[in-house]
């Protein structure tokens, strides 16, 4: 077996990583997502689901 075919290993930072475009996320992102969250909110208290 040669070292080229050897699967390379992960860093525990790799493996806590959720996958996102990356990690110091703006501050535009957390207020479309809370946004989003409260709209779903009301809509399904509106329609009275749950």
């Amino acid at each position: 077996m040669t070292a080229d075919s050897a699967a390379p290993i992960a860093t525990p930072r790799d493996l806590v990583r959720t996958g996102g475009p990356k990690d110091d996320s703006s501050w535009l992102e957390h207020v479309l997502g809370w946004t989003l969250v409260v709209v779903v909110a009301m809509f399904v208290t509106q329609v009275g689901w749950l």
